[in-house]
């Protein structure tokens, strides 16, 4: 049986979460004109499902999110406010010019109850990682269907996420693991080669891109935004990635292959061993916690999560919180992963 999706608990004011679709079948469909089509997309229905993403990374045949989500305002969206969401979206259903006349129906009818049901219908995707991520998919994949001219879905299964804490490092780990996910799979020796990361995008220029970057080293400082220049959050940003140096592609004077990370059984022999990887080690390899581990920070913040969410969990166990493993200065997780951390 399929588990329900963990999300933040009510009480927080904004949630992060690292978000993971992969294609069917592993195919490799995305080009560049469909990752400019997703991206167009992606801050499309940003904006309409009132989030907002701090940076992304697009490969062959996945995607990597991750997502700022506040919680949703306690006074409702006004027929007006819904509208001029919907005029600001590509193409939708219904279209703008339809729920205009759906809204000025039931005011003809002077149905103001339905009118309610109606716009709170149509806003049910806002201020949810669920309903942002149904959007972005569907409206990419009847795109991508037209285009080619196929039918059914390009999905795998439904999307993962990771529910991240926002403060301190945790979000800037994830966002670095995330980014670096190009140099992981030797397709750019440098993430700000590759315009399909949000820092890369951030280093062209893309204002998002670097409004995102800002967040999460605010959030790692624990300063407001607007105490941190764009510029200056880049330049810390771009330290964090690459606390242990750049990592090449390409051989040596000596003819011997550079790698881009370790071989996954160097790493599980350092685990077996009781040895312990530096945080900027981990973010090279592949590593099952950041897509599988449902909640990632400290023990604190796993924690708080765990005990708003009690009653999803056996009685028999403590505390949510696991370290991750053979990791220095650790940080935590909710699922704890029994088999294939690495790989």
């Amino acid at each position: 049986m399929r588990q329900r999706r963990l999300k933040a608990p009510a009480s927080f004011p904004v949630a992060y979460y690292h978000c993971l679709s992969r294609v069917v079948d592993r195919q490799f469909v995305f080009g560049e004109l469909e990752r400019e089509q997703f991206l167009k997309y992606l801050g499309e229905h940003e904006s309409f499902c009132g989030v907002r993403v701090l940076t992304y990374c697009i490969l062959s045949n996945h995607f990597h999110l991750l997502l700022e989500v506040p919680a949703k305002p306690t006074t409702p969206r006004t027929a007006e406010e819904l509208l001029a969401k919907l005029e600001a979206l590509s193409s939708t259903a219904p279209s703008a010019a339809t729920a205009r006349q759906r809204i000025a129906m039931f005011r003809q009818a002077n149905d103001a109850a339905g009118e309610r049901e109606f716009i709170d219908r149509l806003c049910a995707t806002m201020w949810d990682v669920s309903g942002f991520m149904q959007r972005l998919k569907q409206r990419f994949t009847q795109w991508f269907n037209r285009h080619k001219g196929r039918k059914g879905t390009m999905w795998e299964e439904r999307f993962k996420s990771v529910l991240v804490e926002g403060a301190g490092e945790t979000l800037a780990t994830m966002a670095a693991y995330i980014d670096l996910n190009p140099v992981r799979a030797g397709i750019a020796n440098d993430p700000k080669e590759y315009r399909w990361c949000g820092y890369g995008a951030a280093a062209a220029g893309d204002r998002r891109a670097r409004t995102g970057l800002r967040v999460i080293i605010a959030g790692g400082e624990q300063v407001a935004e607007d105490k941190l220049s764009i510029p200056d959050a880049l330049a810390k940003y771009r330290v964090w990635l690459f606390g242990q140096g750049e990592e090449r592609e390409g051989f040596t004077e000596t003819g011997q292959p550079l790698r881009h990370g370790f071989k996954r059984n160097e790493v599980l022999a350092v685990a077996a061993a009781k040895g312990q990887l530096a945080l900027e080690d981990y973010l090279r390899l592949k590593v099952r916690y950041f897509s599988d581990g449902a909640v990632l920070g400290t023990r604190a913040f796993v924690n708080e999560v765990f005990a708003a969410l009690r009653e999803r969990f056996s009685p028999q166990r403590p505390e949510g919180a696991r370290p991750m493993t053979g990791l220095k200065n650790p940080l935590f997780t909710l699922r704890e992963l029994r088999a294939r951390v690495f790989g």
